[in-house]
């Protein structure tokens, strides 16, 4: 059979790029939307934010969050997420490791509740907290007869911002760890290392920059909580209040300097957030690219070979 010409063996081999390419004016147009929205919509209320905080001046600035009452919402902030990030994460990587490494019973049931703070919202939360634990709800009377407070305190608060964080490292570690899949953990086990070791040694070094980011993400979303946290603090001010709260309690007095302060320094822990996720990413990309470029370098290494004995 005699081969086609070479100017359309060329055609052949290399396909047509003219349904993917699109005019520069397309492109130009389509760049320019994206900016002009993400401008207005984001960037020009962040902007905004520091913007309005500072506009009195630094003296007024540092006076809002020096006031008692805005040191107490930080300070409960802060003690809010480090109760419920380390929670969440001692459940994100036991769900992720039996969901991704084991097949059991219930396993479609439990990654559908792992998902369900995402459905609900979180003021629905709160209230499911009140009825459970309020002095009229189920469990009410015996807390009150034990003398535990949850709602109007800060076991509830932790309760609500644990159910809103609850997916998020999971769902991070969940499929990075099925795209590691159960080669490394099979040949530890094989060698005779226990769980234990096998999980600290093997496992856990594999997922180690989705745990951080999903960590990161969880910690992000328990500072900046506050539907579920609203419903069951009762706005104490010096005692429930965390910074959210503290933003709507000042701007609804008519305390427009101080709010915004506040509202600042929650600007500033996202753009933080937003760094140390886009540093993560880099970083993993990093050694993803390094052990790619290891790999290649000695393409002996992956290859076993048997030798006959004597």
């Amino acid at each position: 059979m005699a081969a086609p010409p070479k100017g359309l063996q060329r055609r052949l081999l290399t396909p047509s790029r003219r349904g993917s390419e699109e005019s520069a004016l397309v492109r130009w147009c389509l760049v320019g939307i994206a900016l002009v929205f993400s401008a207005v919509f984001l960037l020009l209320p962040l902007a905004n934010v520091f913007v309005q905080a500072l506009g009195r001046g630094w003296s007024v600035y540092w006076e809002a969050l020096t006031e008692p009452d805005s040191v107490d919402a930080i300070k409960l902030t802060l003690q809010v997420a480090a109760m419920a990030v380390p929670l969440n994460l001692g459940f994100g990587l036991a769900a992720a490791w039996a969901i991704a490494k084991f097949d059991f019973r219930g396993k479609a049931i439990l990654i559908t509740l792992i998902d369900l703070p995402f459905s609900v919202s979180p003021v629905v939360a709160g209230l499911m907290f009140v009825i459970l634990f309020g002095l009229r709800g189920y469990f009410g009377p015996w807390l009150d007869e034990h003398q535990f407070q949850v709602i109007f305190a800060l076991p509830g608060m932790v309760l609500a911002t644990v159910f809103v964080t609850f997916p998020f490292v999971a769902r991070e570690l969940i499929p990075v760890m099925q795209a590691s899949g159960i080669e490394q953990e099979h040949a530890a086990l094989t060698l005779g290392a226990s769980g234990w070791q096998t999980f600290w040694h093997v496992t856990l070094p594999s997922v180690k920059w989705g745990l951080l980011y999903g960590v990161i993400l969880c910690n992000a979303r328990a500072m900046g909580e506050f539907g579920a946290v609203s419903v069951v603090s009762g706005h104490i001010a010096g005692l429930t209040e965390t910074m959210p709260l503290r933003v709507e309690k000042l701007y609804q007095e008519y305390n427009s300097a101080a709010a915004f302060a506040v509202a600042s320094l929650l600007a500033l822990l996202a753009l933080m957030t937003l760094l140390l996720r886009n540093g993560l990413e880099w970083r993993s990309q990093r050694e993803q690219a390094r052990g790619l470029a290891t790999d290649g370098a000695h393409p002996a290494a992956n290859s076993v070979s048997v030798e006959p004995l004597g």
